[in-house]
């Protein structure tokens, strides 16, 4: 009987940027799936109005980042800020990741190959 291949992911964020990284089965190993970018909210004069839009950016960052994350069993998201905290909930309120098991850790910025390696690192 063979055993289910995991669908396991990792990311790096913080408020600005975002790494994905995935587990490809054919090649064995993890790899860099995406990256996504939440601009910010840039100046703007009304306080109220550059609160809603920060809010629909984030919201907007966060579906970009999940859109990589499909039918995932396991995602460990780690980077600098409370930004993965938002995310963990986000993810825990969206449907299709309610079965997801989410961890997380804080890590200084890394490059493409030194998250493929902490996140393989984590999974084995």
């Amino acid at each position: 009987m063979s055993e289910k291949i995991k669908k396991r992911f990792g990311v790096w964020m913080d408020t600005h940027h975002a790494i994905i990284v995935g587990y490809t089965p054919a090649a064995a190993t993890f790899s860099v799936l995406g990256h996504a970018k939440n601009p910010g909210p840039g100046s703007n004069s009304s306080e109220n109005a550059a609160n809603h839009l920060e809010i629909t950016l984030v919201q907007k960052y966060f579906k970009e980042i999940s859109h990589h994350l499909l039918n995932a069993d396991e995602v460990h998201l780690t980077g600098s800020g409370t930004i993965q905290e938002q995310f963990m909930r986000y993810l825990g309120e969206t449907p299709q990741f309610k079965k997801t098991v989410v961890t997380e850790s804080t890590s200084t910025p890394m490059s493409d190959d030194k998250l493929v390696e902490f996140v393989t690192r984590h999974f084995h």
